[in-house]
């Protein structure tokens, strides 16, 4: 049970239902985060917006992803695991063991995804004052300064999600269960799920 109203398309208060319902339409079903974030129309809107700029930054989507599994990992928000696990499997197209590393915060076998999870993972602990060996292990691994501002951005994105569903104590959806850790683990990787 969530501490924050989870709020439907129906119930979400009139500045947030234009949003909700293009979501739900766009998923096939609200995720809880949506019905968390619509008790705050500007957060809702924070996260839409973000998210539209965050998707056309320098990072690919694979990449993105790889930042905010491993913010939701650092921020122990398992709704963002999961809902992310399933964009890096379905979307992204990364490989089962891939995103079961991640989710372990181990690397994946992909110099540049293992650079960009380790650099997420250096912003999130020092609050963006990494070190000039994390940031020059960044570069090395053939990112620009562009693409580091963009995994600032990627966190941010995954900061106001992961913190919301935290307050909230949100529920993970059933569309998105079968991607959590666990879940996935025990599946040894294999997702049928859409």
């Amino acid at each position: 049970m969530t501490r924050l109203t989870l709020h439907t398309t129906e119930t979400a208060p009139e500045g947030s239902r234009a949003l909700a319902l293009k979501i739900q339409a766009a998923n096939g079903f609200l995720p809880n985060l949506i019905g968390i974030l619509a008790n705050a129309p500007e957060a809702l809107e924070t996260y839409v917006t973000v998210s539209q700029l965050n998707a056309t930054g320098g990072l690919g989507l694979a990449e993105r992803e790889v930042v905010q599994i491993t913010a939701a990992r650092v921020h122990g928000c398992d709704f963002c695991v999961a809902g992310h696990s399933k964009i890096a499997l379905k979307q992204a197209k990364l490989a089962d063991t891939q995103v079961i590393s991640l989710q372990q915060g181990q690397d994946t076998g992909d110099a540049r995804l293992d650079a960009v999870r380790r650099f997420a993972e250096s912003v999130i602990a020092t609050r963006g004052a990494v070190d000039d060996e994390a940031l020059g292990g960044f570069l090395a691994a053939g990112f620009d300064q562009r693409q580091a501002l963009d995994v600032v951005l990627g966190v941010s994105l995954a900061t106001l999600c992961n913190f919301a569903n935290n307050l909230a104590r949100s529920e993970v959806n059933p569309q998105l269960q079968p991607f959590l850790p666990a879940q996935l683990q025990q599946q040894g990787g294999v997702v049928h799920a859409d």
